[in-house]
């Protein structure tokens, strides 16, 4: 969100559903693709959602069907309005859900940050209007 002049509005954080990689650095494959972007994932470490996470943000934003359901599952009814699927605020990929790279090779890591790429366009319009109203 500093690159889009908002990181004094936003507050963005990634944490997982499940419990797998706690405390672990990002996949290789996926700091080696973010680093030809010139993304530093270097500093970022696996963590898990929080019950408190729900009460903390505003959106609570999944990759995929499972982690949706996975966060439905330990949602309080209240929040279950806060949880979005990402491809949601994609602007040009019509893809339902982010494609998940763990299995294959470097090209689906690269495809990874394309969608997000995209997503993080429409979601920064998507926020800008929010805020300005």
């Amino acid at each position: 969100m500093g690159r889009a002049g908002l990181g004094d509005k936003i507050v963005a954080d990634s944490a997982g559903t499940g419990d797998w990689h706690i405390g672990q650095p990002p996949d290789e494959r996926a700091q080696r693709a973010a680093r030809k972007r010139d993304y530093d994932l270097s500093p970022l470490r696996g963590r898990q959602v929080s019950r408190d996470d729900f009460a903390r943000f505003d959106l609570l934003i999944a990759m995929d069907d499972a982690n949706a359901a996975a966060l439905t599952k330990v949602c309080r009814a209240e929040y279950r309005d806060k949880i979005r699927l990402l491809m949601e605020f994609a602007t040009r990929d019509d893809s339902r859900v982010v494609v998940d790279p763990y299995f294959g090779g470097d090209e689906d890591f690269e495809r990874v940050l394309d969608q997000c790429e995209d997503v993080c366009e429409g979601l920064l319009r998507a926020l800008r209007t929010q805020l300005a109203a």
